[in-house]
C-alpha cells in the first residue's frame, strides 16, 4: 500500500517537473525559432532582390534603355514588393568608361606635387561635370560601352520581431550592387580638360 502511494506521489512530481521545465525552456526554443525565421526571411528578400537587379541590370544594357530606367526600376521595386510590401526602395545608376575606373578620381597633373588638385592644374573631366571629382562617374545610364554600376538599396520592417527584443532595429535594409557594360550601340564620348581651382 505504501508502495503504491508512493508511486502515485512520484508521477505527480514528474509531470510537475516536466511543465516548470517545458515552462523554462519553452521562451528560449520560441526566441530561436523565430530568430531562424527572420534571418531566412530576410536571406530569401536579399536573394530575390539579387535577381531582380541582374535581371534590371542586364535589360539596361541595350540601346535605348536609358529612356526606360523607370519603367526598369518599378520593375525591381515590384519584385521586392511582392515580398516585403512596405519596402522603400531606392535606386542610383552611376556610368564609368571601364571598369577599371570605377570609385576612381578624375586624374590630374600635380604640378605642385602636393598630391591636391589646386591651383589651376590640369585634369581630365571624365564626367564632364566641370570640376574635379574623387570619383569619376557619372549619374546615370552611361552610353556606349559604359561600365554601369547599378544600386538598389531596400529598407523594410522585419516580419518576426525578434530584432526588436534585442535591442535591434525593427527595420532591416539590403543593398544590391551589380555592374554591366552597356552594348556598343555608338561611340563613347570623350573625356574634356578642365583646371583646378
Amino acid at each position: 500500500m505504501i508502495g503504491a502511494q508512493f508511486l502515485i506521489v512520484m508521477r505527480r512530481e514528474v509531470a510537475g517537473n516536466t511543465v516548470v521545465e517545458f515552462a523554462m525552456i519553452a521562451p528560449v526554443l520560441v526566441g530561436f525559432l523565430l530568430g531562424i525565421f527572420d534571418i531566412g526571411s530576410n536571406l530569401y528578400t536579399a536573394t530575390q532582390l539579387e535577381g531582380a537587379i541582374q535581371k534590371a541590370a542586364r535589360d539596361s544594357t541595350i540601346e535605348g534603355a536609358a529612356g526606360r530606367s523607370a519603367a526598369i526600376d518599378a520593375n525591381v521595386s515590384a519584385a521586392v514588393h511582392e515580398i516585403a510590401s512596405g519596402a522603400t526602395v531606392t535606386f542610383s545608376r552611376t556610368a564609368y568608361t571601364n571598369y577599371e575606373s570605377i570609385s576612381r578620381p578624375e586624374d590630374f597633373n600635380d604640378i605642385d606635387e602636393n598630391g591636391v588638385c589646386d591651383n589651376g592644374e590640369p585634369f581630365e573631366d571624365s564626367n564632364r561635370n566641370g570640376q574635379w571629382d574623387l570619383d569619376r562617374g557619372a549619374e546615370g545610364s552611361g552610353g556606349a560601352r559604359d561600365a554601369v554600376l547599378y544600386k538598389v538599396n531596400v529598407t523594410y520592417t522585419r516580419i518576426f520581431p525578434v530584432a526588436s527584443l534585442l535591442g535591434l532595429s525593427d527595420k532591416h535594409n539590403v543593398e544590391a550592387i551589380t555592374v554591366l557594360r552597356n552594348q556598343p550601340y555608338g561611340t563613347q564620348t570623350s573625356p574634356s580638360v578642365g583646371s583646378c581651382v
